[in-house]
């Protein structure tokens, strides 16, 4: 197999898979890094987007793109419902507390998502989309989008956090959340604004990921792991971090195919988590070790 081989079937779709896991660990890293605990409904908030998308595909006839802002404000809204109706009063209970609770909402989430659109797969658009050649590259148009949206709505966060008043309040939060509160910053109006972003955040993941594959209920689950792999990989509370995990992790899946069976490919991001966590917790980037 030549270069341009291994470039196409599988640099490019782990540069794909990479940019949507980077979007979910961006989110997952906001919630390690400002509320400390791990969130395990976040990928079913994802699938929840992914399917609120092909509602306003179906019923209004849009396309997937112009559904994407759609999704994200409804699954941004639903984000921060769900904070206020089970997980704000645990807020000082021990972490892991909240942790069995997401557990719990993520369950609760995927049965509705079950319930309104069923269990078989669904699509955003009939037919077969056919690569183009790019001097050697074979390229999809959604491919190029999945990839340019990451870096815009990665790039525009990042901007954010650093040049606004609320970003610099939610860096103050999660470096020590007491400290913040004293020098004046509501963290209630902070928590509500991180669950907005990450809520947005995942349904661009679950869009994505329904884009280029197939929308099934359980996708959002499957890609639990390499999103936190990521998070992890990049060092947690790293926005940058997670993006250069999530590629990673999903360069290093499709490349594990070539020596596994496709079906363990899910195996890498789980050795990749084992080893981050035993060799360098802080991550890449030295995030926080919680």
């Amino acid at each position: 197999m030549g270069a341009m081989e291994i470039i196409n079937f599988y640099v490019v779709p782990g540069i794909v898979v990479g940019s949507i896991y980077a979007l979910g660990a961006v989110g997952i890293t906001l919630v390690f890094a400002i509320l400390r605990y791990a969130h395990l409904a976040h990928g079913d908030l994802a699938t929840l987007g992914a399917f609120l998308a092909l509602g306003a595909v179906t019923l209004g006839g849009v396309s997937p793109y112009v559904a994407l802002p759609i999704a994200m404000v409804l699954t941004a809204a639903t984000a921060v419902v769900l904070d206020k109706a089970f997980y704000e009063y645990l807020r000082e209970r021990p972490k892991i507390i909240t942790v069995m609770a997401s557990l719990g909402v993520a369950l609760m989430v995927r049965s509705v998502v079950q319930v309104v659109w069923g269990v078989d797969a669904e699509t955003y658009t009939g037919g077969i989309a056919r690569a183009e050649n790019w001097w050697g590259l074979r390229l999809r148009d959604r491919e190029i989008v999945t990839v340019a949206a990451m870096i815009g709505i990665v790039a525009a966060l990042y901007l954010f956090l650093q040049r606004s008043k609320w970003g610099k309040a939610m860096r103050a939060m999660s470096d020590n959340p007491d400290l913040a509160l004293l020098s004046g910053v509501d963290n209630k109006k902070v928590v509500m604004l991180t669950w907005v972003i990450v809520g947005g955040l995942c349904a661009a993941a679950g869009v994505f990921l329904g884009l280029n594959y197939e929308l099934r209920s359980m996708m959002g689950w499957t890609m639990l792991l390499p999103m936190f792999a990521a998070a992890i990989l990049g060092g947690v509370g790293r926005v940058e971090g997670a993006v250069i995990g999530g590629l990673i992790v999903g360069i290093a899946e499709e490349m594990s195919t070539l020596i596994l069976p496709s079906e363990y490919k899910a195996a890498t991001a789980f050795a990749i988590l084992l080893v981050m966590l035993l060799v360098r917790p802080t991550g890449l980037l030295r995030g926080k070790v919680l």
